[in-house]
């Protein structure tokens, strides 16, 4: 992809954000809830879910600190990023891989999908989004993606020839920093090769998004703007306001006024999606958040269905997740809204979904 050139960045920079109003952030005031989840039935969706038995990985995890500061100037930049890798004709438009090990699951749907040298070239530099949204829970809550899926996808872009994988998130409770250590997600990228890029406000640049209906403007992150290739990894989540948060939502992470999307979310989130275009959507439903999400829940609300699907199309992403909330794709604006604008497809059952069960 072109490189990206821009001024030095200021510290405290004033760009617009193209007339949009903003409301309050409808995900601070989550309490934290330390405890780990059982694990309860599962409901069966219109997307059959049939989770198999599984033994969770349990590891201790430390804590720590960190910092955050403001936006930058304006620079003009390409229709979209993310897709610059030679993505050959796959032929499964999503497949899915249920069984005990989460990096098998993930290795188990790569090689499905034919494998990720079909998404990531030699010499590529990545970046893997996960959520990691708060510094306040243990994966084990199902608030942030599982630590072993974002790993498995570090060393499998390595093997590949990836030049560098790195990992990102901007969490919206606590620092960067202790959210990355207190989810598990730092401890494992770094034993697999891959580093954390620690969130500073001054590295958002005021970008064009040219194809948006709504947004015409927004502050996205820098190293998000010159990466050959971006993974999406979400962790599907019930979610107050949108009804849930999945691969779509996850791309949130990567701009720096997320309350300009609240209003008519549907359009904003799928406007952020004709820019935002990842190589792949993996999503992690080794554990998800059912109800009072998403980062409220308890132990209660957890559901472990030992389960890792991916897709090229994260339209599709969404509209597959939503079975696992007893839900239809039209039933969420932002997927509809995003078939519309043919940014990916919602028709689940017209879609090739391989299924692959992994292990014993």
């Amino acid at each position: 992809m072109n490189r990206i050139s821009r001024r030095k960045l200021m510290k405290q920079a004033v760009f617009g954000i193209g007339a949009l109003s903003v409301s309050p952030i409808i995900l601070s005031g989550c309490a934290p809830q330390a405890a780990a989840p059982t694990q309860i039935s599962i409901p069966k969706p219109s997307v059959p879910v049939v989770p198999t038995p599984s033994v969770p990985i349990e590891k201790p995890l430390p804590t720590a600190s960190g910092v955050s500061e403001s936006p930058s100037t304006p620079i003009v930049t390409p229709t979209s990023v993310g897709v610059s890798s030679p993505t050959a004709f796959v032929k499964p438009d999503l497949v899915v891989a249920r069984g005990s090990d989460p990096e098998q699951n993930v290795r188990a749907a790569i090689k499905a999908m034919g494998g990720m040298e079909k998404f990531i070239h030699k010499g590529a530099k990545v970046i893997i989004k996960p959520n990691i949204c708060v510094a306040y829970a243990k994966y084990e809550n199902a608030f942030t993606t599982n630590p072993w899926v974002v790993a498995a996808l570090v060393k499998l872009c390595l093997e590949a020839g990836a030049a560098s994988v790195r990992v990102f998130d901007y969490p919206f409770n606590g620092t960067a920093a202790k959210a990355y250590i207190d989810s598990g997600i730092e401890a494992e990228v770094k034993k697999a090769g891959g580093e954390m890029i620690q969130w500073v406000g001054y590295k958002y640049v005021p970008t064009q998004i040219k194809l948006g209906k709504e947004i015409k403007n927004m502050g996205i992150f820098d190293d998000i703007l010159k990466a050959d290739a971006i993974i999406n990894v979400p962790i599907p989540k019930h979610h107050s306001l949108a009804g849930m948060t999945l691969a779509m939502k996850n791309l949130l992470g990567v701009i720096d006024n997320r309350d300009s999307i609240h209003p008519n979310f549907g359009q904003r989130l799928a406007d952020l999606a004709t820019f935002i275009k990842p190589v792949l959507n993996v999503v992690d439903a080794i554990r998800i958040l059912k109800s009072n999400g998403p980062a409220s829940g308890t132990a209660a609300d957890v559901q472990k269905l030992d389960m890792v699907y991916m897709t090229t199309d994260i339209i599709a992403a969404d509209a597959y997740g939503a079975a696992l909330f007893g839900k239809k794709p039209e039933d969420f604006r932002n997927i509809v809204i995003g078939a519309e604008m043919k940014l990916g497809r919602m028709d689940i059952a017209n879609l090739k979904i391989e299924e692959i069960k992994v292990g014993g």
